[in-house]
Protein backbone atom coordinates (compact mmCIF):
# COMPACT_ATOMS: atom_id res chain seq x y z
CA UNK A 1 0.00 0.00 0.00
CA UNK A 2 1.56 3.17 -0.81
CA UNK A 3 0.85 5.76 2.27
CA UNK A 4 1.10 9.71 2.81
CA UNK A 5 2.25 10.65 6.29
CA UNK A 6 2.20 14.01 8.23
CA UNK A 7 4.39 14.52 10.89
CA UNK A 8 7.28 12.13 9.86
CA UNK A 9 9.75 13.95 11.28
CA UNK A 10 8.41 13.61 15.01
CA UNK A 11 9.12 11.33 17.55
CA UNK A 12 5.92 9.05 16.54
CA UNK A 13 6.48 9.91 12.84
CA UNK A 14 9.59 8.38 12.45
CA UNK A 15 8.25 5.29 14.39
CA UNK A 16 5.65 4.66 12.71
CA UNK A 17 7.15 5.41 8.61
CA UNK A 18 10.58 2.81 10.51
CA UNK A 19 6.80 0.35 10.87
CA UNK A 20 5.10 1.10 7.95
CA UNK A 21 8.54 0.36 5.78
CA UNK A 22 9.33 -2.78 7.88
CA UNK A 23 5.86 -3.96 6.81
CA UNK A 24 6.62 -3.33 3.02
CA UNK A 25 4.45 -0.25 2.16
CA UNK A 26 5.42 2.33 0.12
CA UNK A 27 5.53 5.41 2.00
CA UNK A 28 5.32 9.23 0.52
CA UNK A 29 6.38 11.70 4.22
CA UNK A 30 5.63 15.65 4.11
CA UNK A 31 8.62 16.95 5.20
CA UNK A 32 8.92 21.03 6.39
CA UNK A 33 11.83 22.04 4.41
CA UNK A 34 14.52 22.12 6.72
CA UNK A 35 13.57 18.76 8.94
CA UNK A 36 14.90 16.83 6.54
CA UNK A 37 16.95 16.16 8.71
CA UNK A 38 14.88 14.47 11.22
CA UNK A 39 13.69 11.98 9.58
CA UNK A 40 16.24 8.78 10.73
CA UNK A 41 14.96 6.30 7.74
CA UNK A 42 15.53 9.22 4.55
CA UNK A 43 16.31 6.87 2.22
CA UNK A 44 13.87 4.32 2.30
CA UNK A 45 10.84 6.41 2.27
CA UNK A 46 9.80 9.47 -0.98
CA UNK A 47 10.02 13.08 0.40
CA UNK A 48 7.89 15.47 -0.40
CA UNK A 49 8.54 19.33 0.61
CA UNK A 50 5.45 21.42 2.07
CA UNK A 51 3.59 21.86 5.26
CA UNK A 52 0.25 21.05 6.39
CA UNK A 53 -1.06 24.37 5.96
CA UNK A 54 -0.88 24.69 1.83
CA UNK A 55 -4.04 22.41 0.58
CA UNK A 56 -1.73 22.76 -2.84
CA UNK A 57 0.97 20.56 -0.85
CA UNK A 58 -0.93 17.95 0.48
CA UNK A 59 -2.74 17.41 -2.39
CA UNK A 60 0.66 17.19 -4.82
CA UNK A 61 1.78 14.36 -1.75
CA UNK A 62 -1.42 12.34 -1.82
CA UNK A 63 -1.63 11.81 -5.48
CA UNK A 64 -1.65 7.99 -6.22
CA UNK A 65 -1.48 7.29 -2.58
CA UNK A 66 -3.96 4.80 -1.17
CA UNK A 67 -4.56 5.97 2.58
CA UNK A 68 -3.34 9.04 4.77
CA UNK A 69 -1.89 8.61 8.26
CA UNK A 70 -2.24 12.10 10.05
CA UNK A 71 0.01 12.57 12.58
CA UNK A 72 1.01 16.27 12.89
CA UNK A 73 0.46 18.04 16.24
CA UNK A 74 1.72 20.27 18.91
CA UNK A 75 2.19 20.70 22.76
CA UNK A 76 2.70 24.20 23.14
CA UNK A 77 1.88 27.22 20.92
CA UNK A 78 3.99 29.87 20.01
CA UNK A 79 1.69 32.79 18.83
CA UNK A 80 4.16 35.11 18.24
CA UNK A 81 5.66 32.84 15.18
CA UNK A 82 1.85 32.23 14.01
CA UNK A 83 2.16 28.97 15.84
CA UNK A 84 -1.24 27.96 17.35
CA UNK A 85 -3.38 24.91 18.38
CA UNK A 86 -5.98 26.50 15.96
CA UNK A 87 -4.01 26.51 12.96
CA UNK A 88 -1.91 22.87 13.46
CA UNK A 89 -5.28 20.87 15.23
CA UNK A 90 -7.60 22.10 13.70
CA UNK A 91 -6.84 23.83 10.17
CA UNK A 92 -4.38 21.16 9.86
CA UNK A 93 -7.25 18.65 9.97
CA UNK A 94 -9.53 20.51 7.75
CA UNK A 95 -6.44 20.89 5.03
CA UNK A 96 -6.20 17.54 5.22
CA UNK A 97 -9.75 16.34 4.72
CA UNK A 98 -10.01 18.51 2.04
CA UNK A 99 -6.74 17.26 0.38
CA UNK A 100 -8.07 13.83 0.86
CA UNK A 101 -11.52 14.72 -0.90
CA UNK A 102 -9.59 16.11 -4.06
CA UNK A 103 -7.73 13.39 -4.71
CA UNK A 104 -10.08 10.80 -3.81
CA UNK A 105 -8.42 9.20 -0.84
CA UNK A 106 -10.87 7.50 1.31
CA UNK A 107 -8.58 6.00 4.22
CA UNK A 108 -7.73 8.36 6.43
CA UNK A 109 -5.82 7.44 10.02
CA UNK A 110 -5.83 10.69 12.53
CA UNK A 111 -3.72 11.24 15.64
CA UNK A 112 -5.30 13.13 18.23
CA UNK A 113 -5.17 12.76 22.11
CA UNK A 114 -6.90 10.96 25.35
CA UNK A 115 -9.00 13.72 26.88
CA UNK A 116 -9.92 15.83 23.68
CA UNK A 117 -13.42 17.37 24.04
CA UNK A 118 -15.88 19.95 23.39
CA UNK A 119 -15.10 21.65 26.78
CA UNK A 120 -11.87 20.61 27.55
CA UNK A 121 -9.64 22.22 30.16
CA UNK A 122 -7.33 23.73 27.44
CA UNK A 123 -7.06 24.96 24.03
CA UNK A 124 -4.58 21.96 23.01
CA UNK A 125 -8.15 19.35 24.13
CA UNK A 126 -10.46 21.72 22.65
CA UNK A 127 -8.56 22.06 19.63
CA UNK A 128 -7.77 18.03 19.53
CA UNK A 129 -11.61 17.90 19.72
CA UNK A 130 -12.62 19.94 16.79
CA UNK A 131 -10.29 18.49 14.36
CA UNK A 132 -11.10 14.81 15.32
CA UNK A 133 -14.89 16.23 14.69
CA UNK A 134 -13.72 17.50 11.28
CA UNK A 135 -12.80 13.89 10.28
CA UNK A 136 -15.51 12.35 11.78
CA UNK A 137 -18.09 15.03 9.65
CA UNK A 138 -15.82 14.27 6.73
CA UNK A 139 -17.39 11.46 5.03
CA UNK A 140 -14.14 9.50 4.58
CA UNK A 141 -13.27 6.22 6.15
CA UNK A 142 -11.55 7.45 8.65
CA UNK A 143 -9.82 5.83 12.49
CA UNK A 144 -9.21 8.56 15.56
CA UNK A 145 -6.71 7.42 17.54
CA UNK A 146 -6.23 8.90 21.13
CA UNK A 147 -3.14 8.26 22.93
CA UNK A 148 -2.29 9.06 26.57
CA UNK A 149 1.63 9.39 27.26
CA UNK A 150 3.61 7.90 24.70
CA UNK A 151 7.23 6.52 25.59
CA UNK A 152 10.20 5.03 23.48
CA UNK A 153 13.14 5.58 22.35
CA UNK A 154 13.92 9.00 21.29
CA UNK A 155 11.15 10.68 22.52
CA UNK A 156 11.28 14.16 24.43
CA UNK A 157 9.69 13.42 27.80
CA UNK A 158 11.14 9.53 28.03
CA UNK A 159 14.44 11.79 27.73
CA UNK A 160 13.31 14.67 30.48
CA UNK A 161 12.15 11.70 32.88
CA UNK A 162 15.27 9.72 32.54
CA UNK A 163 17.92 13.30 33.51
CA UNK A 164 15.41 13.81 36.69
CA UNK A 165 16.26 10.38 37.52
CA UNK A 166 19.86 10.99 37.49
CA UNK A 167 19.82 13.40 39.12
CA UNK A 168 18.80 11.61 42.18
CA UNK A 169 16.32 14.61 43.57
CA UNK A 170 13.36 14.21 41.26
CA UNK A 171 10.86 17.73 41.41
CA UNK A 172 6.94 16.27 41.17
CA UNK A 173 4.26 19.20 40.86
CA UNK A 174 1.85 18.50 43.18
CA UNK A 175 1.09 14.91 45.11
CA UNK A 176 1.97 12.81 42.17
CA UNK A 177 -1.22 10.60 42.70
CA UNK A 178 -2.57 11.74 38.91
CA UNK A 179 -3.28 8.73 37.25
CA UNK A 180 -1.80 7.72 33.33
CA UNK A 181 -1.93 4.30 31.25
CA UNK A 182 1.58 5.25 29.41
CA UNK A 183 1.86 3.31 25.63
CA UNK A 184 4.78 2.17 23.75
CA UNK A 185 5.10 4.17 20.71
CA UNK A 186 5.97 0.69 19.60
CA UNK A 187 2.59 -0.36 19.78
CA UNK A 188 1.25 2.96 18.86
CA UNK A 189 2.78 2.70 15.32
CA UNK A 190 2.03 -0.93 15.10
CA UNK A 191 -1.69 0.44 15.69
CA UNK A 192 -1.03 2.49 12.53
CA UNK A 193 0.10 0.03 10.19
CA UNK A 194 -2.59 -2.54 11.29
CA UNK A 195 -5.42 0.10 11.14
CA UNK A 196 -4.50 1.13 7.02
CA UNK A 197 -6.54 -2.34 6.71
CA UNK A 198 -10.11 -0.05 5.33
CA UNK A 199 -12.46 -2.42 7.21
CA UNK A 200 -10.42 -2.43 10.38
CA UNK A 201 -12.00 0.17 12.85
CA UNK A 202 -13.68 1.72 10.24
CA UNK A 203 -15.27 5.16 11.57
CA UNK A 204 -14.26 4.37 15.20
CA UNK A 205 -12.21 6.90 17.75
CA UNK A 206 -10.14 4.52 19.84
CA UNK A 207 -8.44 5.57 23.23
CA UNK A 208 -4.88 4.39 23.45
CA UNK A 209 -3.14 3.50 26.79
CA UNK A 210 -0.53 1.05 28.09
CA UNK A 211 -2.32 -2.26 30.02
CA UNK A 212 -1.10 -0.26 33.51
CA UNK A 213 -3.00 2.22 35.05
CA UNK A 214 -0.85 4.29 37.50
CA UNK A 215 0.12 7.23 39.12
CA UNK A 216 2.81 10.00 38.34
CA UNK A 217 4.81 8.49 41.44
CA UNK A 218 4.87 5.23 40.03
CA UNK A 219 6.10 5.94 36.24
CA UNK A 220 8.68 8.09 38.42
CA UNK A 221 9.86 4.44 41.21
CA UNK A 222 9.62 2.23 37.78
CA UNK A 223 11.94 3.78 35.66
CA UNK A 224 14.16 4.47 38.22
CA UNK A 225 14.21 1.16 39.10
CA UNK A 226 14.82 0.22 35.66
CA UNK A 227 17.63 2.35 35.58
CA UNK A 228 19.10 0.99 38.71
CA UNK A 229 18.75 4.87 40.29
CA UNK A 230 17.49 5.67 43.60
CA UNK A 231 15.52 9.05 43.73
CA UNK A 232 14.17 11.43 46.10
CA UNK A 233 11.08 12.97 44.85
CA UNK A 234 9.83 16.53 46.06
CA UNK A 235 7.03 17.21 45.56
CA UNK A 236 6.41 21.03 45.01
CA UNK A 237 3.00 23.24 45.82
CA UNK A 238 0.56 23.93 43.01
CA UNK A 239 -0.32 27.04 43.47
CA UNK A 240 2.92 28.92 43.77
CA UNK A 241 4.39 26.96 40.99
CA UNK A 242 1.37 28.37 38.63
CA UNK A 243 1.44 31.45 39.83
CA UNK A 244 5.16 31.40 38.59
CA UNK A 245 4.68 30.11 35.52
CA UNK A 246 1.86 32.24 34.69
CA UNK A 247 4.62 34.98 35.16
CA UNK A 248 7.29 32.92 33.10
CA UNK A 249 5.89 30.84 30.51
CA UNK A 250 6.56 33.48 27.69
CA UNK A 251 9.68 33.60 28.96
CA UNK A 252 12.62 32.12 26.55
CA UNK A 253 13.84 28.36 27.61
CA UNK A 254 10.89 28.11 30.06
CA UNK A 255 9.79 24.86 30.20
CA UNK A 256 6.36 25.32 31.21
CA UNK A 257 2.94 26.44 30.85
CA UNK A 258 -0.01 26.69 33.23
CA UNK A 259 -2.27 24.61 30.50
CA UNK A 260 0.74 21.89 30.57
CA UNK A 261 -0.01 21.93 34.66
CA UNK A 262 -3.90 21.45 34.20
CA UNK A 263 -3.13 18.88 31.71
CA UNK A 264 -0.76 17.31 33.74
CA UNK A 265 -2.85 17.04 37.21
CA UNK A 266 -6.01 15.79 35.10
CA UNK A 267 -4.49 12.74 34.37
CA UNK A 268 -4.79 10.29 31.17
CA UNK A 269 -6.58 7.04 31.47
CA UNK A 270 -8.90 5.44 29.48
CA UNK A 271 -10.54 1.63 28.36
CA UNK A 272 -7.41 0.75 26.19
CA UNK A 273 -9.27 -3.18 25.41
CA UNK A 274 -11.54 -2.07 22.25
CA UNK A 275 -7.82 -0.78 20.50
CA UNK A 276 -5.57 -4.13 21.04
CA UNK A 277 -8.89 -6.40 20.55
CA UNK A 278 -9.99 -4.47 16.98
CA UNK A 279 -5.89 -4.18 15.74
CA UNK A 280 -5.34 -7.53 17.04
CA UNK A 281 -1.89 -6.33 19.42
CA UNK A 282 -0.56 -7.03 22.44
CA UNK A 283 -0.36 -4.68 25.39
CA UNK A 284 3.43 -3.64 26.32
CA UNK A 285 4.01 -3.37 30.35
CA UNK A 286 5.44 -0.09 31.47
CA UNK A 287 7.71 -1.75 32.89
CA UNK A 288 8.94 -3.32 29.44
CA UNK A 289 8.32 0.06 27.22
CA UNK A 290 10.73 1.83 29.41
CA UNK A 291 13.06 -0.86 29.43
CA UNK A 292 12.83 -0.49 25.58
CA UNK A 293 12.76 3.22 25.59
CA UNK A 294 16.11 3.80 27.85
CA UNK A 295 18.57 0.74 26.53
Amino acid sequence: MQVFVTGSTGFVGNHVLHELVDKGHQVRALVRPGSEHKLKRPDDVETIPGTVEEVADLVQGMQGCDAIIHLVGIIRAFPSQDITFERMHTEAAANVVAAAKETKIQRLLHMSALGAREDGSTPYLRTKFAAEETVRQSGLNYTIFRPSLIFGRGGEAIKMFGDMVKKYVVPIIGDGQYRFQPVSVTTVAQGFEKGLDPETAKEQTLDVGGPDNVTFDEIMDTLARVMGKSIVKIHMPVLPLRLATTALQHAPGYPLTTDQITMLLEGSTCDEKPFYELLGLTPISLEQTLREAIW
